[in-house]
C-alpha cells in the first residue's frame, strides 16, 4: 500500500437521514447508508431491508416466455430429444445444472452440452450443427450463451433444429438469432421489469415458468452462479442470493458440501466472499484447466462418494491454476514494466506467446486492480489469438471493443468484463486504437483509485448494536458494496500484531473508545503505525464472531499518519 486513495466522502443529508431513522426505526448510521445507496423513500428502504421471496418477478413477463414454455412442452409430448448448451464458467454451469434437473424432472430427454474453453472457445461453435446431428437433437436450449450466435441458430434452423436462448450477455450483432425465443432482459425491448440477471438468473426464471413453482431449492446454485458472475447484487438477484445463502449450510447437494467441508467453511455463516474466493475459483479451475464436465457433474452427482473424488479433482485443478496464473502474471508485469507508456497507454494490452487460455481473465483483473485502468491479456497463437479484458469502474470495455471491432474477429461480454479473438497481426492497431478511445473518455481522476466512504464516524458511533444493524444491509457485492467509515484523529494502543499473508493487528482509541483494527496484506506499515503521532483510519465494520464473545472489529482500507 505505497499510494493512498481518493476518498469521496458522501453528502450527509440530515433531514433525509432523520426521517429515514425515525419512520423505519434504525440509527442514524444506516439511514444515511441507504441514502447513499438512492433510498430516501421510507417505503423503498423498508423493502430493500426486509427483501423476501414476494419480490420475484413473474418469469412469464419475459415476452417470449409462453412460446418458449410451448414448445418445450410440445418437446416432451413428442418425446423429442433435448441438448442443453452451456458455457464453461461458474455462471454457465450452474445453469446448465439448473436446466437439466428441471427437465429431468419434468421426464424430458435432456442431454447436455459444455464447450472446451480453449479448443471450442465461448459460445455456440461452428460445428454444432454436427454436434446436435450425431445426437440427434430436436431442440437446443442455450444456458448463459447464444445471444450473438445468429449465424449458428440459423444453421440449426435451415436443419429443422430449434434453438432456445436463454442468456444475460449484451448482444454483440444487430440482428438477433431467429431463435424460437430469446429469454435476455438486456436485448433491446426487453420487457421484464430487471436487467441485472446473470445466467443462472434467466435459466431459473424459465423453470420457474416451466414448472410453475418458485423452486426454492434451486437457489443455492442460482447464488452460486449470481456471485461469481458478478452481477449487481440489487433488485431480484438480491433476493436470490439473500435467501440462497441462507441454504447453503443446509444443501442436499453432495457434492457442494464435499466442497464446502474440503475448503474448511462447514458450519460457518455463508456470505458472498465464501462463493467469490473459495468456492467459486474452485468450481471454475475445471473448465480453465481442462473440461468443466467435472464442475458439473459435481454439482449434479447423488452419489457422496463421487462428489468427494470430483470435489478433490477440483482441488488439484485450482492448484495447478494457482500456479499458472501466478506464472503468467509476472510475465505480464515484465512486459507492463517493459513496454507500457502510461502517460500514453490508458488501456493495458499485453501479449505473449502460448499463454494458458484458462486464466487470461483472471490475470487482467489482477493487472486491472494493480494499475487500475482497463487491461486485456492476449495469448499468441499462429492463427486466431484469444484474449480476456477486465476494466475499471468509468469505462466501458464492451462497448470500446464495439468501436474498435474493425480489428477484431469477434468479441463479447459486459462493460467491466470481455473476452475476444484477434490476428496477430492487428494486436498492434487494436492498442492504438483502444487507447485514442480512452484518451477521449477517461480522465485523469479516472485512473486513480479511489474509496467511496458512507460516513466520517467517531469511535463512540460504533457500539455493537450500530454495527449488527449493519447486517440488514447483506448480501454485500457488486452494486452493494460493503459501507465504508473514515475516522480521524486516532491513536495506536499497544503492540501491533503480525500474522500471517502479511497481516498486521493492532488497537486504536480516541482516548475514551478503544477498537481492535485489522489490515490485510497492510504488514509494512508496521513501523508507520509504531511512529505515528495519529493516524486516520478507513474502514468496514463488522462483528468478530471468532472468539467467545463477539466483537466489533474494523477492517483497515487504508490509513493515513499524521
Amino acid at each position: 500500500m505505497n499510494s493512498h486513495k481518493i476518498l469521496n466522502l458522501a453528502v450527509l443529508n440530515s433531514i433525509s437521514q432523520e426521517k429515514l431513522s425515525k419512520e423505519l426505526n434504525i440509527s442514524k448510521v444506516l439511514a444515511q447508508i441507504l441514502i447513499n445507496r438512492g433510498l430516501t423513500d421510507p417505503l423503498q428502504a423498508e423493502k430493500f431491508l426486509n427483501v423476501s421471496l414476494k419480490e420475484m418477478h413473474d418469469p412469464f413477463s419475459f415476452s417470449d416466455m409462453a412460446q418458449v414454455v410451448d414448445r418445450i412442452k410440445r418437446a416432451a409430448t413428442k418425446k423429442e430429444k433435448i441438448m442443453v448448451f452451456g458455457d464453461y464458467d461458474v455462471d454457465g454451469i450452474t445453469s446448465v445444472a439448473i436446466l437439466k434437473n428441471n427437465l429431468d424432472k419434468l421426464g424430458l430427454n435432456a442431454d447436455y452440452y459444455l464447450p472446451h474453453r480453449i479448443k471450442e472457445g465461448y459460445g455456440l461453435p461452428k460445428n454444432i450443427l454436427k454436434i446436435a446431428q450425431e445426437r440427434k437433437i430436436n431442440l437446443v436450449i442455450t444456458a448463459d450463451c447464444g445471444t450473438s450466435n445468429s449465424r449458428e441458430v440459423e444453421d440449426l434452423k435451415r436443419h429443422n433444429i430449434n434453438t432456445i436462448i436463454t442468456d444475460h450477455h449484451e448482444p454483440s450483432i444487430k440482428d438477433l438469432p431467429s431463435a424460437v425465443g430469446i429469454i435476455n432482459p438486456k436485448v433491446k425491448n426487453s420487457t421484464y421489469k430487471y436487467r441485472e440477471l446473470a445466467g443462472v438468473g434467466v435459466a431459473y426464471k424459465l423453470c420457474q415458468a416451466l414448472t410453475q413453482s418458485k423452486l426454492i431449492d434451486d437457489l443455492d446454485l442460482v447464488t452460486l452462479g449470481t456471485i461469481a458472475d458478478v452481477v449487481p447484487l440489487t433488485g431480484e438477484n438480491r433476493v436470490f442470493v439473500k435467501e440462497g445463502l441462507k441454504a447453503f449450510p443446509q444443501t442436499k447437494r453432495p457434492g457442494l458440501k464435499a466442497m464446502i467441508e474440503n475448503a474448511g467453511i462447514k458450519n460457518k455463516k455463508f456470505t458472498p466472499t465464501f462463493v467469490s474466493f473459495i468456492i467459486g475459483p474452485r468450481l471454475n479451475a475445471s473448465g480453465r484447466m481442462d473440461s468443466a464436465d467435472a464442475s458439473l457433474k459435481l454439482l449434479m452427482t447423488s452419489n457422496d462418494q463421487e462428489a468427494q473424488e470430483l470435489a478433490g479433482l477440483l482441488e488439484q485443478h485450482n492448484r495447478s491454476r494457482q500456479r499458472i496464473e501466478g506464472k503468467i502474471l509476472e510475465e505480464a508485469e515484465a512486459i507492463i514494466n517493459k513496454d507500457v507508456n502510461f502517460k500514453k497507454h490508458k488501456v493495458i494490452v499485453v501479449a505473449k506467446e502460448d499463454w494458458h487460455q484458462g486464466v487470461l481473465g483472471i490475470v487482467a483483473s489482477k493487472l486491472a486492480d494493480r494499475f487500475y485502468r482497463p487491461a486485456i491479456v492476449i495469448s499468441l497463437n499462429e492463427d486466431i489469438c484469444k484474449g480476456s479484458g477486465r476494466s475499471i469502474k468509468n469505462f466501458h470495455l464492451f462497448h470500446a471493443l464495439g468501436e474498435c471491432s474493425e480489428f477484431l474477429h469477434a468479441f463479447g461480454g459486459h462493460a467491466h468484463a470481455v473476452g475476444l479473438t484477434i490476428t496477430r497481426e492487428s494486436i498492434d492497431d487494436f492498442r492504438d486504437s483502444i487507447n485514442r478511445l480512452a484518451h477521449d473518455k477517461l480522465s485523469f481522476e479516472d485512473l486513480l483509485p479511489s474509496l467511496e466512504v458512507d460516513m466520517e464516524l467517531s469511535l463512540a458511533d460504533l457500539n455493537e448494536k450500530t454495527v449488527q444493524e449493519l447486517e440488514k444491509l447483506e448480501p454485500f457485492g457488486m452494486g452493494n458494496p460493503e459501507p465504508l467509515f473514515y475516522t480521524r484523529g486516532l491513536k495506536l494502543k499497544g503492540e501491533p500484531q503480525n500474522l500471517a499473508r502479511e497481516t498486521i493487528k493492532f488497537w486504536v482509541t480516541d482516548g475514551e473508545n478503544t477498537h481492535q483494527v485489522i489490515g490485510f496484506g497492510m504488514s509494512s506499515l508496521t513501523m508507520d503505525l509504531k511512529e505515528a503521532d495519529t493516524l486516520d483510519l478507513v474502514y468496514n465494520a463488522r462483528m468478530d464472531n471468532w472468539g467467545d464473545e463477539p466483537s466489533v472489529i474494523l477492517e483497515a482500507k487504508d490509513i493515513f499518519f499524521k
